[in-house]
């Protein structure tokens, strides 16, 4: 798989991904703009503002007039929003990829950010706040993120504040949209059954008019952890949810990939040693799974878990005693358990490949966070350069008791039991 790149007069950055054998296409607009660029005053409005796009443009006024069009086609069509990026996309018949562009660009160009639209979907967003709430296998990777990296932005909920969310007015949306939505700091992809000079053609006809301006800088998260920390969020559940974790780096160190494979070890499908010690061999949880996950400037390897709470203790400390097996080189990793951990982590890679939704977002974001685009081909073969000497030595590095990180979610009010278990 390959891909064009082409970039616009105003800075915007157009890859093409040509997939001869689909009868589809996926056409994605992605912006460097997400929830780690807000303040305390804003905090939340990059989804926010992903919501709003989809409310009506100049010239489609209303959200049906938007959803009409698209279900017209026979597409399916939605949006999302990390600490980073947010996303917008259109998957259709590949001989519709000029209304998805036209209908994309209308959107984030046009958008009316109508008064009453407003009011109404700020309902909406409280909702999905209290459904998050109301789900603390969702939760709890929100409440590990908001203990390692505090309260900065990077810490702070996509979704927002509920007293944030009340407050916000179309003069905050169009602040905001100023200074992220930048055509230099845009990037469309488009993948699946297209002509890539045709598209480049239709993104300069729906986007070159946009005009390039300056755009916030985030602030680099710098903070030195320099004990274990613990945050435990006392709710009832019938379920305990665990994660436990370390931070690590930046999504282009030279660890990413010796961490990748780490993770795929130790918590990498239902083979892996956390599922087989915590779930296969004590019945201690239903779900257990680990990944290392990366941001432009730091990152974490984190382990998720949903446990027995009478035994919530035993968890940690299997699941805990699992790293130091690693670190110390007590269970070596042997050839057979490598291998397995690569191509779990490759083949992953190739089926979600078969989805061109997928495609446009897996390049996107390398061409957006990321500072060199690797195609799949190149990425497996990074995997499979991995030794077992770099992933005890990642695992050396990081795995280090001031490092560590537990959150839980569960109906607890002693703390103390939970600190006596931050140690490997």
């Amino acid at each position: 798989m390959e891909f064009e790149r082409t970039v616009l007069s105003n800075g915007l950055r157009v890859l093409t991904v040509s997939m001869p054998s689909f009868e589809s296409a996926t056409a994605m607009v992605m912006v460097g703009a997400g929830s780690r660029y807000e303040t305390r005053f804003n905090n939340g409005i990059s989804h926010f503002l992903e919501h709003m796009a989809f409310k009506g443009t100049k010239k489609r006024p209303s959200s049906m007039d938007i959803t009409s069009l698209i279900d017209g086609m026979g597409g399916e069509f939605n949006a999302s929003t990390g600490k980073e990026a947010t996303a917008y996309y259109i998957k259709s018949a590949s001989n519709r990829i000029e209304l998805s562009l036209d209908v994309l660009s209308d959107m984030l160009m046009n958008s009316k950010l109508d008064s009453v639209e407003i009011e109404k979907e700020k309902g909406v967003i409280i909702e999905e706040i209290n459904m998050i709430e109301d789900s603390p296998m969702r939760d709890i990777a929100d409440v590990y993120e908001r203990l390692i990296y505090g309260d900065t932005p990077l810490g702070w909920n996509i979704a927002g504040q509920k007293e944030v969310i009340g407050r916000v007015t179309r003069k905050d949306f169009t602040s905001y949209m100023g200074s992220l939505y930048s055509p230099h700091n845009i990037t469309i992809v488009v993948a699946g059954g297209i002509d890539n000079k045709k598209v480049v053609e239709l993104a300069e006809k729906y986007f070159g008019s946009m005009i390039k301006s300056d755009i916030l800088r985030f602030s680099k998260y710098q903070e030195k952890q320099e004990k274990p920390k613990l945050f435990l969020k006392t709710k009832k559940t019938e379920q305990a949810h665990v994660a436990i974790g370390f931070k690590t780096v930046r999504n282009d160190h030279p660890d990413k990939y010796p961490l990748e494979v780490l993770a795929s070890v130790l918590g990498g499908g239902m083979s892996s040693r956390l599922f087989h010690e915590v779930r296969e061999k004590r019945g201690l949880g239903y779900y257990i799974g680990a990944s290392s996950e990366m941001y432009q400037d730091t990152g974490s390897i984190v382990t998720t878990a949903g446990v027995d709470p009478k035994r919530i203790g035993e968890a940690i400390s299997v699941i805990l005693k699992e790293h130091k097996r690693i670190q110390n080189s007590e269970s070596k990793i042997q050839n057979s358990e490598l291998k397995k951990a690569k191509e779990y982590l490759k083949g992953h890679l190739v089926l979600s490949l078969e989805n061109s939704r997928f495609v446009a977002y897996y390049y996107a974001t390398q061409e957006l966070l990321e500072k060199e685009i690797n195609n799949p081909d190149t990425i497996m073969k990074k995997i499979d350069a991995v030794t077992v000497e770099q992933i005890v030595s990642v695992a050396k590095k990081y795995f280090v008791e001031k490092n560590l990180n537990v959150a839980i979610i569960g109906n607890f009010k002693d703390r103390q039991s939970f600190e006596n278990l931050l140690h490997l």
